[in-house]
C-alpha cells in the first residue's frame, strides 16, 4: 500500500463551528475529532459561502461561488456545464465515491419534465458514485432498515418522534423511537466500513456523508441524555423576538414564519416562541447527535489504522453549513448571521505534520476544499474555481494575495417550504444578499433591501445596525465597495484566460494557486 494517496472528505450537515471543543466547545465530547484536530490543522474563521443545503454543496463541490454556480436554493437546479469535484477526479484517475447526498436537481435540458428527480429535493450530483445514498427520499436508509429486520411504522419517519406513546412532539430529553445502531448515523457508517473493506488495492476518495446533527433534533439513546441542558452555552438574542425583528424587514419574515415542525417531527408552534430551557434542551440534543457521530466516526479511523491507511489518507472534516440554534430566535440556516454561515473546517495532510494541532485564523470559505483536495492528487486546478488550495496555508505559508474578507450569499426567493418573496413584495432575481466581514466590520447588502453594517468588535452578537449613522457613512462605503470589487473579481472566468493572438491561440491563465 505504499504510495497510495487516499482522500476521505466527511461532510456532516448542520454543524456550527462554535461547537468544536478545539475552537472551545469544552462542554463538547468528540475525542475523534479531537484526534483529527490535533493531528491536522482547525480553521478558525471558516464560512460556508451559500445556504442552505443545495446551494452550500454546489459551493463546496464546484468550488464556485453562488454568483457563478447559481444553484442559489434547494431544487433549483446545477447547470451540466460546471465541473465538479467529482468530474475532476475521474480526470486524473479516481473513481470517487460517495455516501451521503449532494442535494442537487439535475440540468433540465439533460433530460426530460418527467423524470422523477424534479419531484424530490435533490439527488446525487454527476460525477460522483453513490455507495450509500440517502437521497433521494431517503430509501436507502429505510430498505437498510427493513433489511436489519426492524418494522417500519406507516409513516416512516415516525422513527424520529420521541419514544414512549405519552410522549408530546417537540422539544425533549427523550430518545428517539430508533435505537442507536440502527440510526442513520449507523447507516452511514456501515455503508463506508463496507466500501472500505471492498474497495481493495487502488487509491480511493470517498466523501462520507453524515445526516446529523441536521433535524429532526432528537437523539437515540444513551446520546439523548449525554448531555445537561444547564451546561449548554445561552442562545444569544435580544430580549423579545419583536426586539430583533425590528433589525430588517428580512429578518421579521422569518422570526413570524419558522415553525418548529421542521426541526422536531410532529411538533407545531413558531420557532421564536421556544423559551431559553427549550434552547438548551435542544442544543444538549444537538450535542449528542455530534458526540454520535464521532462514535462512528472512530469506528471509520479505527480501521484506517487497523489497515495502515491513516498514514496515506488526507483527511477533511467540514458542514455544508451552519445552524441557528436558538439564536436571534431563529432556527435553521438562514438569513446572513454568523451563526448559519460560519461551519467547521479541519484539515489532516499526511505529507506534513509540522503544524499539527494549529489552530489556523486565514480567511477561509467552503470553495477551497475542491482546489485542496485536487491539488493534494497532484490535478489541475480549473481556472473557473473561485477558492485557493489549503496546502499552504494548512503549512503556515500564507500565499501572497490571500483574501482579507470573509464572502458569503444567500438567496431568499420563494420556493415551496418558504414565500419571503411573496411577502415582502419583492420579484424573484431581486431576493439576494450578499455579505463581506473581517474581523472588526460586516456588511450585508440587499438587491432591494436596506443594507446592514455592524462593528463587531463593539457589537458582537450584531444587535446595532449602523448603515444609517451618519459617522459610519465613510465604512459603509468603503465595505460597499469591497463587495462590489469582490463580485467583479470571481466574475465567471472559464474563458477569460485565453485569447486570440497573431500566432493563434493564446493562454494567458494565471499559474496554479493565483487568486487573481
Amino acid at each position: 500500500m505504499a504510495g497510495r494517496r487516499n482522500v476521505l472528505l466527511v461532510v456532516v450537515d448542520q454543524w456550527r463551528a462554535d461547537f468544536i471543543p478545539a475552537l472551545g466547545a469544552g462542554f463538547l465530547k468528540t475525542p475523534n475529532l479531537d484526534r483529527l484536530c490535533a493531528e491536522g490543522v482547525t480553521f478558525a474563521n471558516h464560512v460556508t459561502t451559500a445556504v442552505p443545503c443545495g446551494p452550500a454543496r454546489a459551493s463546496l463541490l464546484t468550488g464556485l461561488y453562488q454568483m457563478n454556480h447559481r444553484a442559489v436554493q434547494n431544487t433549483v437546479p446545477l447547470d451540466a456545464r460546471h465541473m465538479n469535484l467529482g468530474k475532476a477526479l475521474r480526470h486524473i484517475g479516481y473513481d470517487p465515491a460517495l455516501i451521503g447526498y449532494t442535494t442537487s436537481t439535475p440540468d433540465p435540458r439533460t433530460t426530460g419534465p418527467r423524470d422523477p428527480r424534479f419531484t424530490y429535493l435533490g439527488d446525487l450530483m454527476d460525477g460522483f458514485r453513490g455507495v450509500g445514498a440517502f437521497e433521494p427520499t431517503m430509501d436507502g436508509y429505510f430498505g437498510w432498515l427493513a433489511h436489519q429486520g426492524y418494522e417500519l411504522p406507516a409513516q416512516r419517519e415516525d422513527i424520529w418522534l420521541p419514544e414512549g406513546m405519552d410522549a408530546v412532539p417537540g422539544v425533549t430529553n427523550r430518545p428517539s423511537r430508533i435505537p442507536a445502531e440502527l440510526s442513520d448515523t449507523a447507516y452511514f457508517t456501515d455503508r463506508a466500513l463496507t466500501y472500505l473493506k471492498g474497495v481493495g488495492e487502488k487509491p480511493w476518495f470517498l466523501h462520507l456523508g453524515y445526516y446529523r446533527p441536521h433535524p429532526p433534533f432528537i437523539a437515540p439513546a444513551p446520546y439523548h441524555t449525554m448531555y445537561r441542558p444547564e451546561d449548554m452555552p445561552a442562545p444569544v438574542r435580544a430580549a423579545t423576538w419583536q426586539d430583533e425583528a425590528k433589525q430588517h424587514p428580512l429578518l421579521d419574515f422569518y422570526l413570524r414564519g419558522v415553525s418548529q415542525g421542521s426541526f422536531f417531527h410532529g411538533a407545531g408552534g413558531a420557532a421564536s416562541a421556544l423559551d431559553e430551557a427549550a434552547i438548551r434542551q435542544m442544543r444538549a440534543t444537538y450535542c449528542g447527535l455530534m458526540s454520535e457521530i464521532d462514535d462512528n466516526l472512530g469506528r471509520v479511523f479505527a480501521y484506517l489504522d487497523a489497515t495502515n491507511q491513516w498514514k496515506d489518507t488526507l483527511i477533511v472534516f467540514t458542514s455544508d453549513h451552519g445552524e441557528q440554534l436558538g439564536d436571534h430566535f431563529l432556527l435553521g440556516k438562514i438569513g446572513y448571521h454568523d451563526e448559519s454561515f460560519r461551519i467547521p473546517l479541519v484539515v489532516k495532510n499526511p505529507d506534513t505534520q509540522q503544524r499539527a494541532g494549529a489552530i489556523e485564523r486565514a480567511f477561509t470559505e467552503s470553495v477551497d476544499v475542491f482546489p485542496t483536495i485536487l491539488d493534494w492528487l497532484g490535478g489541475d486546478i480549473p481556472r473557473a474555481i473561485d477558492g485557493q488550495s489549503l496546502l499552504p496555508v494548512a503549512a503556515g505559508e500564507k500565499p501572497p494575495h490571500w483574501r482579507d474578507l470573509l464572502h458569503y450569499e444567500y438567496d431568499f426567493r420563494d420556493i415551496f417550504y418558504s414565500r419571503p418573496e411573496t411577502a415582502l413584495g419583492l420579484g424573484m432575481d431581486d431576493c439576494s444578499l450578499c455579505v463581506v466581514q473581517d474581523e472588526h466590520y460586516k456588511y450585508v447588502h440587499f438587491a432591494a433591501l436596506p443594507p446592514l453594517f455592524f462593528d463587531l468588535r463593539d457589537d458582537p452578537g450584531q444587535f446595532q445596525n449602523l448603515a444609517e449613522v451618519p459617522a459610519c457613512a465613510g465604512l459603509v462605503k468603503q465595505y460597499a465597495q469591497k463587495a462590489l470589487s469582490w463580485r467583479l473579481k470571481h466574475a465567471e472566468r472559464t474563458l477569460t484566460g485565453f485569447r486570440a493572438a497573431p500566432g493563434g491561440l493564446e493562454d494567458r491563465r494565471a499559474p496554479k494557486g493565483d487568486l487573481a
